[in-house]
């Protein structure tokens, strides 16, 4: 069975996420497979818009797979896993800059690589079962796929928090963060999307769309903000220590879960994009700069392997969160030469 169904209906392109028994990850032929529908389609006549979406309740994309970019890599093939996200980078520069609407359904679970697919598209309808989530610095990564450009362009520090914790957003929480823009039933979706078909037009979805749900997160903003406000992670675990509420704890187990060079790395990354960054390109850029040195000089292996491979949950990182000398964040987003990404 194919992982990824593309083709035209009436008006639209249409691309579907086959694969929900592995909740839609995103393969690397995946990524090649969607890249070729929207390059086919950018300049065809017949197709008015785009339409991404994906089979299955679970999930919309619950990430990249990784799996093989991890066997790969334990065994010394840097190269796979560089190539792999060269490729998924470019496409998610062509989702952002797309000529034409693309209306992403994001449901169920949407995390790391589902992100990249559905993040950057013109139109993101969440759905009541939406679960939105940034989770790399838990498996020795950093927000990719263009993440790191919707985390800094996020209000107030909230870029911040939902990078350190992998905290998850639902629906409200997602449009609030500048993660989705219509929050429109589940139930409605079948019907809007044979509208999208027949008319070739976006008009439905704002018909469509109802009040965002209530969103957490923006009602604890000011608090995410002073927790956050040192953009240095020794100090921001200080921040959590010292405070009692229910949000600072919770994020505080997850900071001391997480990867410390990982998350000392992702607040460089914010800290170099800014508070309102207009180019995803850069922000792709400076991620595949840590990505291509990750697995040498960083703790991706160990992450996955306690995460996703061994399932024991205890990885063994490679630095303690007071630590982390900014000379090892710097080295891994140094510039890469002749081996820069290009788009």
């Amino acid at each position: 069975m194919t992982e990824i169904l593309t083709r035209k209906s009436g008006r639209a392109g249409h691309i579907t996420l086959t694969r929900p028994e592995a909740l839609n990850a995103l393969s690397w032929e995946m990524c090649l497979a969607a890249e070729e529908a929207l390059d086919a389609w950018a300049e065809d006549p017949e197709v008015a818009l785009v339409i991404l979406d994906a089979e299955g309740a679970r999930a919309f994309c619950a990430g990249g797979d990784i799996a093989e970019m991890y066997r790969r890599g334990l065994a010394g093939d840097l190269d796979f896993g560089r190539r792999f996200w060269a490729d998924e980078y470019r496409m998610n520069a062509k989702l952002a800059a797309y000529p034409k609407p693309i209306v992403a359904f994001l449901h169920g679970f949407v995390m790391g690589g589902g992100v990249g697919l559905g993040g950057h598209c013109s139109h993101r309808v969440v759905g009541e079962s939406a679960q939105v989530a940034m989770p790399e610095c838990g498996i020795g990564f950093v927000p990719d796929v263009g993440g790191s450009y919707l985390l800094a362009r996020a209000p107030g520090r909230l870029g911040a928090h939902l990078a350190l914790t992998a905290a998850r957003m639902g629906p409200g929480d997602a449009i609030h963060a500048g993660f989705a823009d219509l929050f429109v039933p589940e139930a409605d979706w079948a019907l809007i999307k044979e509208r999208l078909i027949e008319t070739g037009e976006t008009s439905a979805l704002e018909e469509a769309a109802r009040p965002a749900p209530d969103s957490p997160m923006a009602q604890a903003q000011d608090q995410i903000d002073a927790l956050y406000a040192s953009g240095d992670l020794v100090a921001i675990e200080a921040a959590l220590v010292a405070s009692e509420g229910e949000l600072a704890q919770a994020a505080l187990k997850q900071v001391r879960r997480n990867s410390p060079l990982s998350m000392a790395t992702t607040l460089a990354m914010l800290a170099r994009l800014g508070p309102d960054p207009d180019d995803i390109e850069a922000a792709l850029a400076q991620e595949y700069r840590v990505a291509f040195r990750i697995m040498q000089q960083g703790d991706f292996l160990e992450g996955v392997r306690a995460q996703l491979i061994d399932k024991d949950r205890t990885p063994r990182w490679s630095l303690p969160l007071d630590g982390v000398a900014p000379e090892r964040v710097a080295a891994l987003l140094a510039p890469l030469g002749e081996d820069e990404l290009a788009l």
